[in-house]
């Protein structure tokens, strides 16, 4: 049987996350793609089965007749896939039983820790393991089938993988109490920002390419001071004195208020970022995987800041 008309099951998905939302982008946010690409995978369902299933105005989007009908066949056919895949699942409980998951630093470090205990309460007969990398490598890791679920904290999603934000976080410029900015009584601009050599995680690191990208309007920005492949690392760099870092409010609270660093307060960029649970396309977690996402999911929880009391600004 050839179903050349037929859209894939996440295809499908979204269009039922777009009815229910009522935006394009609300249902893109959901899983960290941009209106932009909604609209593109709208595009791309259109062509394939042959007619008009939304229709977009100022207010939202709404299903044209012919789109009303498909997303109830839609539903149907995504309560049968649920039916199959938990099939599947109750024959392969001994893969089900080993979890691999991968993850930038950020989360790694900060944030699964907290997640993994949890789920190992409610699976103690589930071996976990956790292979920390950069953005990049975790992604990668994902696509070649060696890991069931990533988290990822760089802005650009890779084709072939479908995605759910778990958590906001925010950059933050540190330097040593020494350094000159640490007794400065006015925010860093983004150009001076763009314009600085930083003590920088590697290429391919989330931290790495969401800076880039934020400052990338201010100018081209300059070589970095030290090139250094954790965040660990970086932070020992700043504290001894090599120069100025940008790094997650989650990796530098402790030594912020332990007075090793100073968060020096920044005007004219947003360096707010989503951290993302990643998965491949077609292939919605199970198991331990799946409940591991509903741990992180709920909670949301956002970096934590220093009170506005301990800026160095007048």
């Amino acid at each position: 049987m050839t179903l050349t008309r037929v859209p894939d099951l996440d295809t499908l998905s979204l269009l039922l996350e777009i009815v229910a939302s009522g935006s394009l982008s609300k249902a893109g946010a959901s899983r960290g793609l941009s209106q932009p690409a909604v609209s593109a995978r709208v595009r791309g369902l259109e062509r394939l089965v042959g007619f008009a299933v939304l229709t977009r105005s100022a207010r939202g989007s709404n299903l044209t007749p012919n789109g009303a009908l498909l997303a109830e066949w839609a539903r149907g056919v995504l309560a049968a896939a649920d039916v199959l895949e938990a099939g599947i699942a109750s024959l392969r409980g001994d893969r089900i039983a080993r979890l691999r998951v991968a993850a930038s630093l950020t989360v790694a470090e900060h944030l699964l820790p907290g997640w993994l205990v949890v789920l190992a309460a409610t699976h103690p007969d589930t071996a976990v393991s956790l292979t920390a990398g950069n953005s990049d490598t975790t992604a990668a890791a994902v696509l070649a089938g060696d890991a069931d679920l990533g988290f990822i904290e760089g802005p650009d999603l890779p084709s072939g993988l479908s995605a759910q934000v778990v958590a906001t976080d925010r950059l933050v410029v540190v330097v040593a109490p020494a350094h000159p900015w640490a007794h400065r009584r006015r925010s860093v601009e983004a150009e001076e920002l763009a314009g600085t050599r930083l003590v920088h995680r590697e290429a391919g690191s989330g931290t790495r390419t969401a800076l880039d990208r934020a400052l990338t309007p201010f100018g081209t920005p300059t070589q970095p001071l030290l090139e250094v492949s954790t965040s660990s690392g970086v932070r020992s760099a700043v504290i001894a004195g090599a120069g100025p870092a940008v790094l997650s409010d989650l990796a530098v609270h402790d030594d912020v208020a332990a007075g090793r660093l100073v968060q020096v307060p920044i005007h004219g960029v947003d360096l707010d970022r989503s951290l993302r649970a990643v998965w491949l396309t077609g292939q919605r977690p199970v198991g331990p995987a799946e409940d591991l996402l509903r741990l992180a999911v709920p909670e949301r929880p956002r970096a934590r800041r220093l009170p506005r009391s301990r800026a160095r600004v007048r």
